[in-house]
């Protein structure tokens, strides 16, 4: 059964905090493709995923889009929205399906004003999440396809394991680039023996061969995570 504590964030906090917030959390299954929120929608709930993936895209005109963050069950969408009072920036879309606690955005207002170490939990996961948009932007600008493709599959796999339910027209989507670019990378991974793709499902077969293989940007991303988040684990 899922838990509150199967998302890193409900996780840090103590356990007198945590039976303080419960009662306003719930728990909710996220479906493929679901739409969490449109752009300069007012937020009103916040999601904290157990597992799955939550994506927040930049829409472009003339129906292009890029995808400017991932969030799993590290993090959490709409808390930064709720405790400002704000709308969302993103057309944000469950990418993976999975479940996630759940709290409405008052409550949440009205819990991080009563219990600090909450509140901190959430803006230091507001700065993370900062920090990961602009490696974002730096990656799509100095980096090849490849590279950026084998840094967003680490990522994918760090949150959903080695079976991914992707398709190349949304891998397309997600990176800026168009699907015959992701076709002919694809075939560059499978003839590496790094994945297996059938439409619609990519398998990583060799998590080191793609390490390899991707830029710095997931490990500079799981860098700003350690330090933002270090005095929560001494």
């Amino acid at each position: 059964m899922p838990h509150h504590r199967d998302n890193f964030l409900l996780n840090l906090l103590e356990p007198d905090v945590l039976d303080r917030i419960e009662p306003q959390l719930s728990i909710i299954d996220l479906q493929r493709e679901q739409v969490l929120a449109e752009t300069h929608q007012r937020i009103e709930r916040v999601y904290f995923p157990h597992s799955g993936i939550i994506s927040c895209v930049v829409e472009l005109i003339g129906g292009g889009a890029i995808e400017t963050g991932m969030i799993g069950k590290d993090g959490n969408f709409g808390s930064s929205q709720a405790l400002d009072d704000k709308v969302s920036l993103n057309h944000v879309v469950t990418q993976v399906g999975g479940t996630a606690s759940l709290m409405s955005s008052d409550h949440l207002r009205q819990q991080a004003a009563a219990f600090p170490p909450f509140r901190s939990v959430l803006i230091k996961y507001d700065q993370f999440f900062l920090a990961q948009v602009q490696q974002h932007v730096a990656c799509n600008a100095a980096h090849n396809v490849q590279a950026r493709t084998c840094k967003w599959l680490l990522r994918m796999h760090e949150l959903v394991g080695p079976d991914l339910p992707l398709t190349q027209e949304f891998l397309a989507q997600m990176m800026g680039v168009t699907r015959t670019t992701v076709t002919t990378v694809a075939g560059e991974l499978q003839k590496a023996g790094m994945i297996t793709y059938r439409r619609g499902h990519v398998h990583i077969g060799n998590l080191s061969q793609i390490q390899k293989w991707a830029c710095e940007c997931d490990e500079d991303i799981r860098s700003h995570y350690r330090r933002i988040f270090s005095s929560n684990e001494e």
